[in-house]
């Protein structure tokens, strides 16, 4: 790596084309796999590259140069171990002097599974943290109630918040599925944007399914980013352990990823799926967002609105597609340290409709999916901000109020 940050560092042609073809060559003649630049402001100011060594390893490199300048170095190393396949091991970040800013590794258990994240400090080589990556479930007991499937990034279930509140069988076995690595850890990490730097989403939003329905069995689910076609399984998985409430605070603007998920969904009616209509600014209708416009009947899709009835800022809406509106923005959730805070948006919207679900459920056990959805758009009211309504039925004031 200390030669990888050298040789990155080091002055490269104007012309990025140029500059991946030279920094192929000063890591011994190395295949360039990929070179591409984005633009910022009309102009290039973001290069990705990707070496192939002699060893079957790669070097992955990207320059941040906003208008020219640049500013930031990012450089990652994954070892080749298989003919075509490599897994990341190492990272590092550079300012503009390509001095180390943050720096991580991962380590990997006897079967190839990434296992933990260890923060380095700048000599590469200090380890200041660590966190685990895929730990098994603590054991614990059944806490009763309503079942609830929470799918999305996992949750951190070394919380003993959450351990405690985790759905299990007979034999203390937590329920629920990692179909992202396909083993029964589905811990909260989400590595779609960095393997080194991960992102979390599924503690917070299920803190808030937890809190505001305080007589839930949670069965968390991550997400089967490598194959969408696995939905199918989650769905069913989760409809035979008795979740008849799916939380899905995620989305995206490819359909056929969502297929497979539509097919499920449609076979289960008497199942109720509490989906995010997104945060893109913008109306779904007119630009979809999936599988929010997908209108199943048994889809009751949920945006965020302040305490007043507007639509949130940066929140997704559609006359069509987006169900309600419930108060989204700062809302009380610990995160997957543990730590209290607030967070703002649909997918914080989402579980608290899911919550009231949850509650009435548990107090009208024969209702099913039809039911539930007509007793939750029941609550919602016109909004007196908007001639035009920005969503099918209106804004629910407040989600926690069953009556």
């Amino acid at each position: 790596m200390d030669f990888a940050i050298a040789q990155a560092c080091k002055t490269l042609p104007a012309d990025e084309t140029e500059a991946g073809q030279e920094l192929a060559r000063r890591f011994g003649n190395a295949r360039l796999l990929e070179a591409r630049v984005h633009e910022f402001r009309h102009a290039p100011g973001r290069a990705e590259y990707v070496l192939l060594l002699a060893s079957g390893d790669e070097v992955r490199v990207e320059r941040l140069f906003p208008l020219g300048r640049l500013r930031r170095v990012m450089i990652e190393y994954h070892r080749q171990i298989a003919t075509d396949r490599t897994r990341p091991v190492i990272s590092a970040a550079l300012n503009a002097e390509c001095m180390v800013l943050r720096a991580a590794r991962i380590d990997y258990d006897a079967e190839g599974r990434a296992e933990a994240l260890a923060g380095l400090g700048p000599d590469l080589r200090r380890e200041i943290s660590r966190q685990p990556l895929n730990p098994p479930i603590p054991p614990g007991k059944d806490p009763t109630g309503v079942a609830v499937a929470v799918v999305d990034t996992g949750v951190n279930y070394l919380l003993e918040s959450v351990a405690q509140r985790l759905a299990r069988d007979a034999s203390g076995r937590a329920l629920g599925f990692d179909y992202w690595d396909m083993d029964d850890r589905p811990f909260d990490v989400d590595t779609a944007r960095s393997p080194f730097f991960p992102l979390h989403h599924g503690t917070a939003v299920a803190s808030i399914l937890m809190r505001e329905a305080p007589a839930t069995r949670i069965i968390p689910y991550r997400y089967p980013r490598p194959d969408m076609t696995r939905m199918a399984d989650l769905v069913a998985d989760a409809d035979g352990h008795g979740a008849a409430i799916i939380n899905m605070a995620m989305g995206s603007s490819k359909r056929a990823d969502w297929d497979a998920l539509a097919e499920a969904a449609a076979r289960r009616p008497h199942m109720l799926f509490v989906i995010s209509a997104g945060n893109d600014g913008r109306d779904i209708d007119k630009e979809p967002v999936y599988p929010a416009v997908l209108k199943l009947p048994n889809f009751l899709v949920v945006t965020s609105a302040d305490a007043f009835g507007r639509l949130a800022e940066g929140s997704n809406w559609g006359s069509a597609s987006v169900d309600v509106m419930v108060p989204g923005e700062q809302v009380p959730v610990f995160d997957h340290r543990g730590a209290e805070g607030k967070a703002s948006g649909s997918s914080f919207a989402v579980p608290r409709v899911a919550a009231l679900a949850a509650r009435l459920m548990a107090k009208n056990p024969a209702w099913r999916g039809p039911e539930l959805k007509q007793a939750i758009i029941a609550r919602a009211r016109l909004s007196r901000f908007y001639d035009t309504q920005p969503v099918r039925h209106g804004w629910i004031p407040d989600p926690t109020d069953d009556f």
